[in-house]
């Protein structure tokens, strides 16, 4: 059965997206911890991020890599933040979370409100500084 990521892959869902290559997918989290919340995931769909290949798991590194100096470019954040948690969506997902303050709380059970438009103005600039 197709995960939410996966149909978002197809398009069969809508996401705010950041960036895409033949193998990942990058998309702002809808329930941000912060703003500029971003999942990388691979297309393939997969459950558990330590079951992938491990060279599959090292491009998705890399992936996210150059997603995460994507979102410091445009928010200029402290740092951006890695949470590998994949307990609520079955398909392997990097969260990368902007550290603004040093006190920031950004577990995944803390949400920022963002509307429509915002998000859609968030994507386009992180996705200006995507360097795939």
């Amino acid at each position: 059965m197709a995960t939410i990521f996966s149909k978002i892959i197809e398009r069969e869902i809508p996401s705010y997206k950041i960036a895409e290559d033949d193998r990942h997918y990058a998309f702002l989290d809808i329930n941000p911890a912060a703003k500029g919340h971003t999942l990388c995931i691979p297309k393939k769909e997969i459950d558990y991020l330590f079951d992938m290949d491990a060279d599959d798991l090292a491009e998705l590194t890399r992936f996210s890599q150059k997603v995460a100096h994507a979102i410091d470019k445009t928010l200029q954040p402290i740092r951006t933040g890695v949470i590998v948690e994949g307990m609520l969506v079955p398909h392997a997902h990097i969260h990368l979370i902007p550290i603004f303050k040093e006190s920031q709380d950004f577990s995944l059970g803390k949400k920022v409100e963002l509307g429509d438009t915002e998000m859609l103005n968030l994507a386009r600039r992180i996705s200006k500084n995507v360097e795939l």
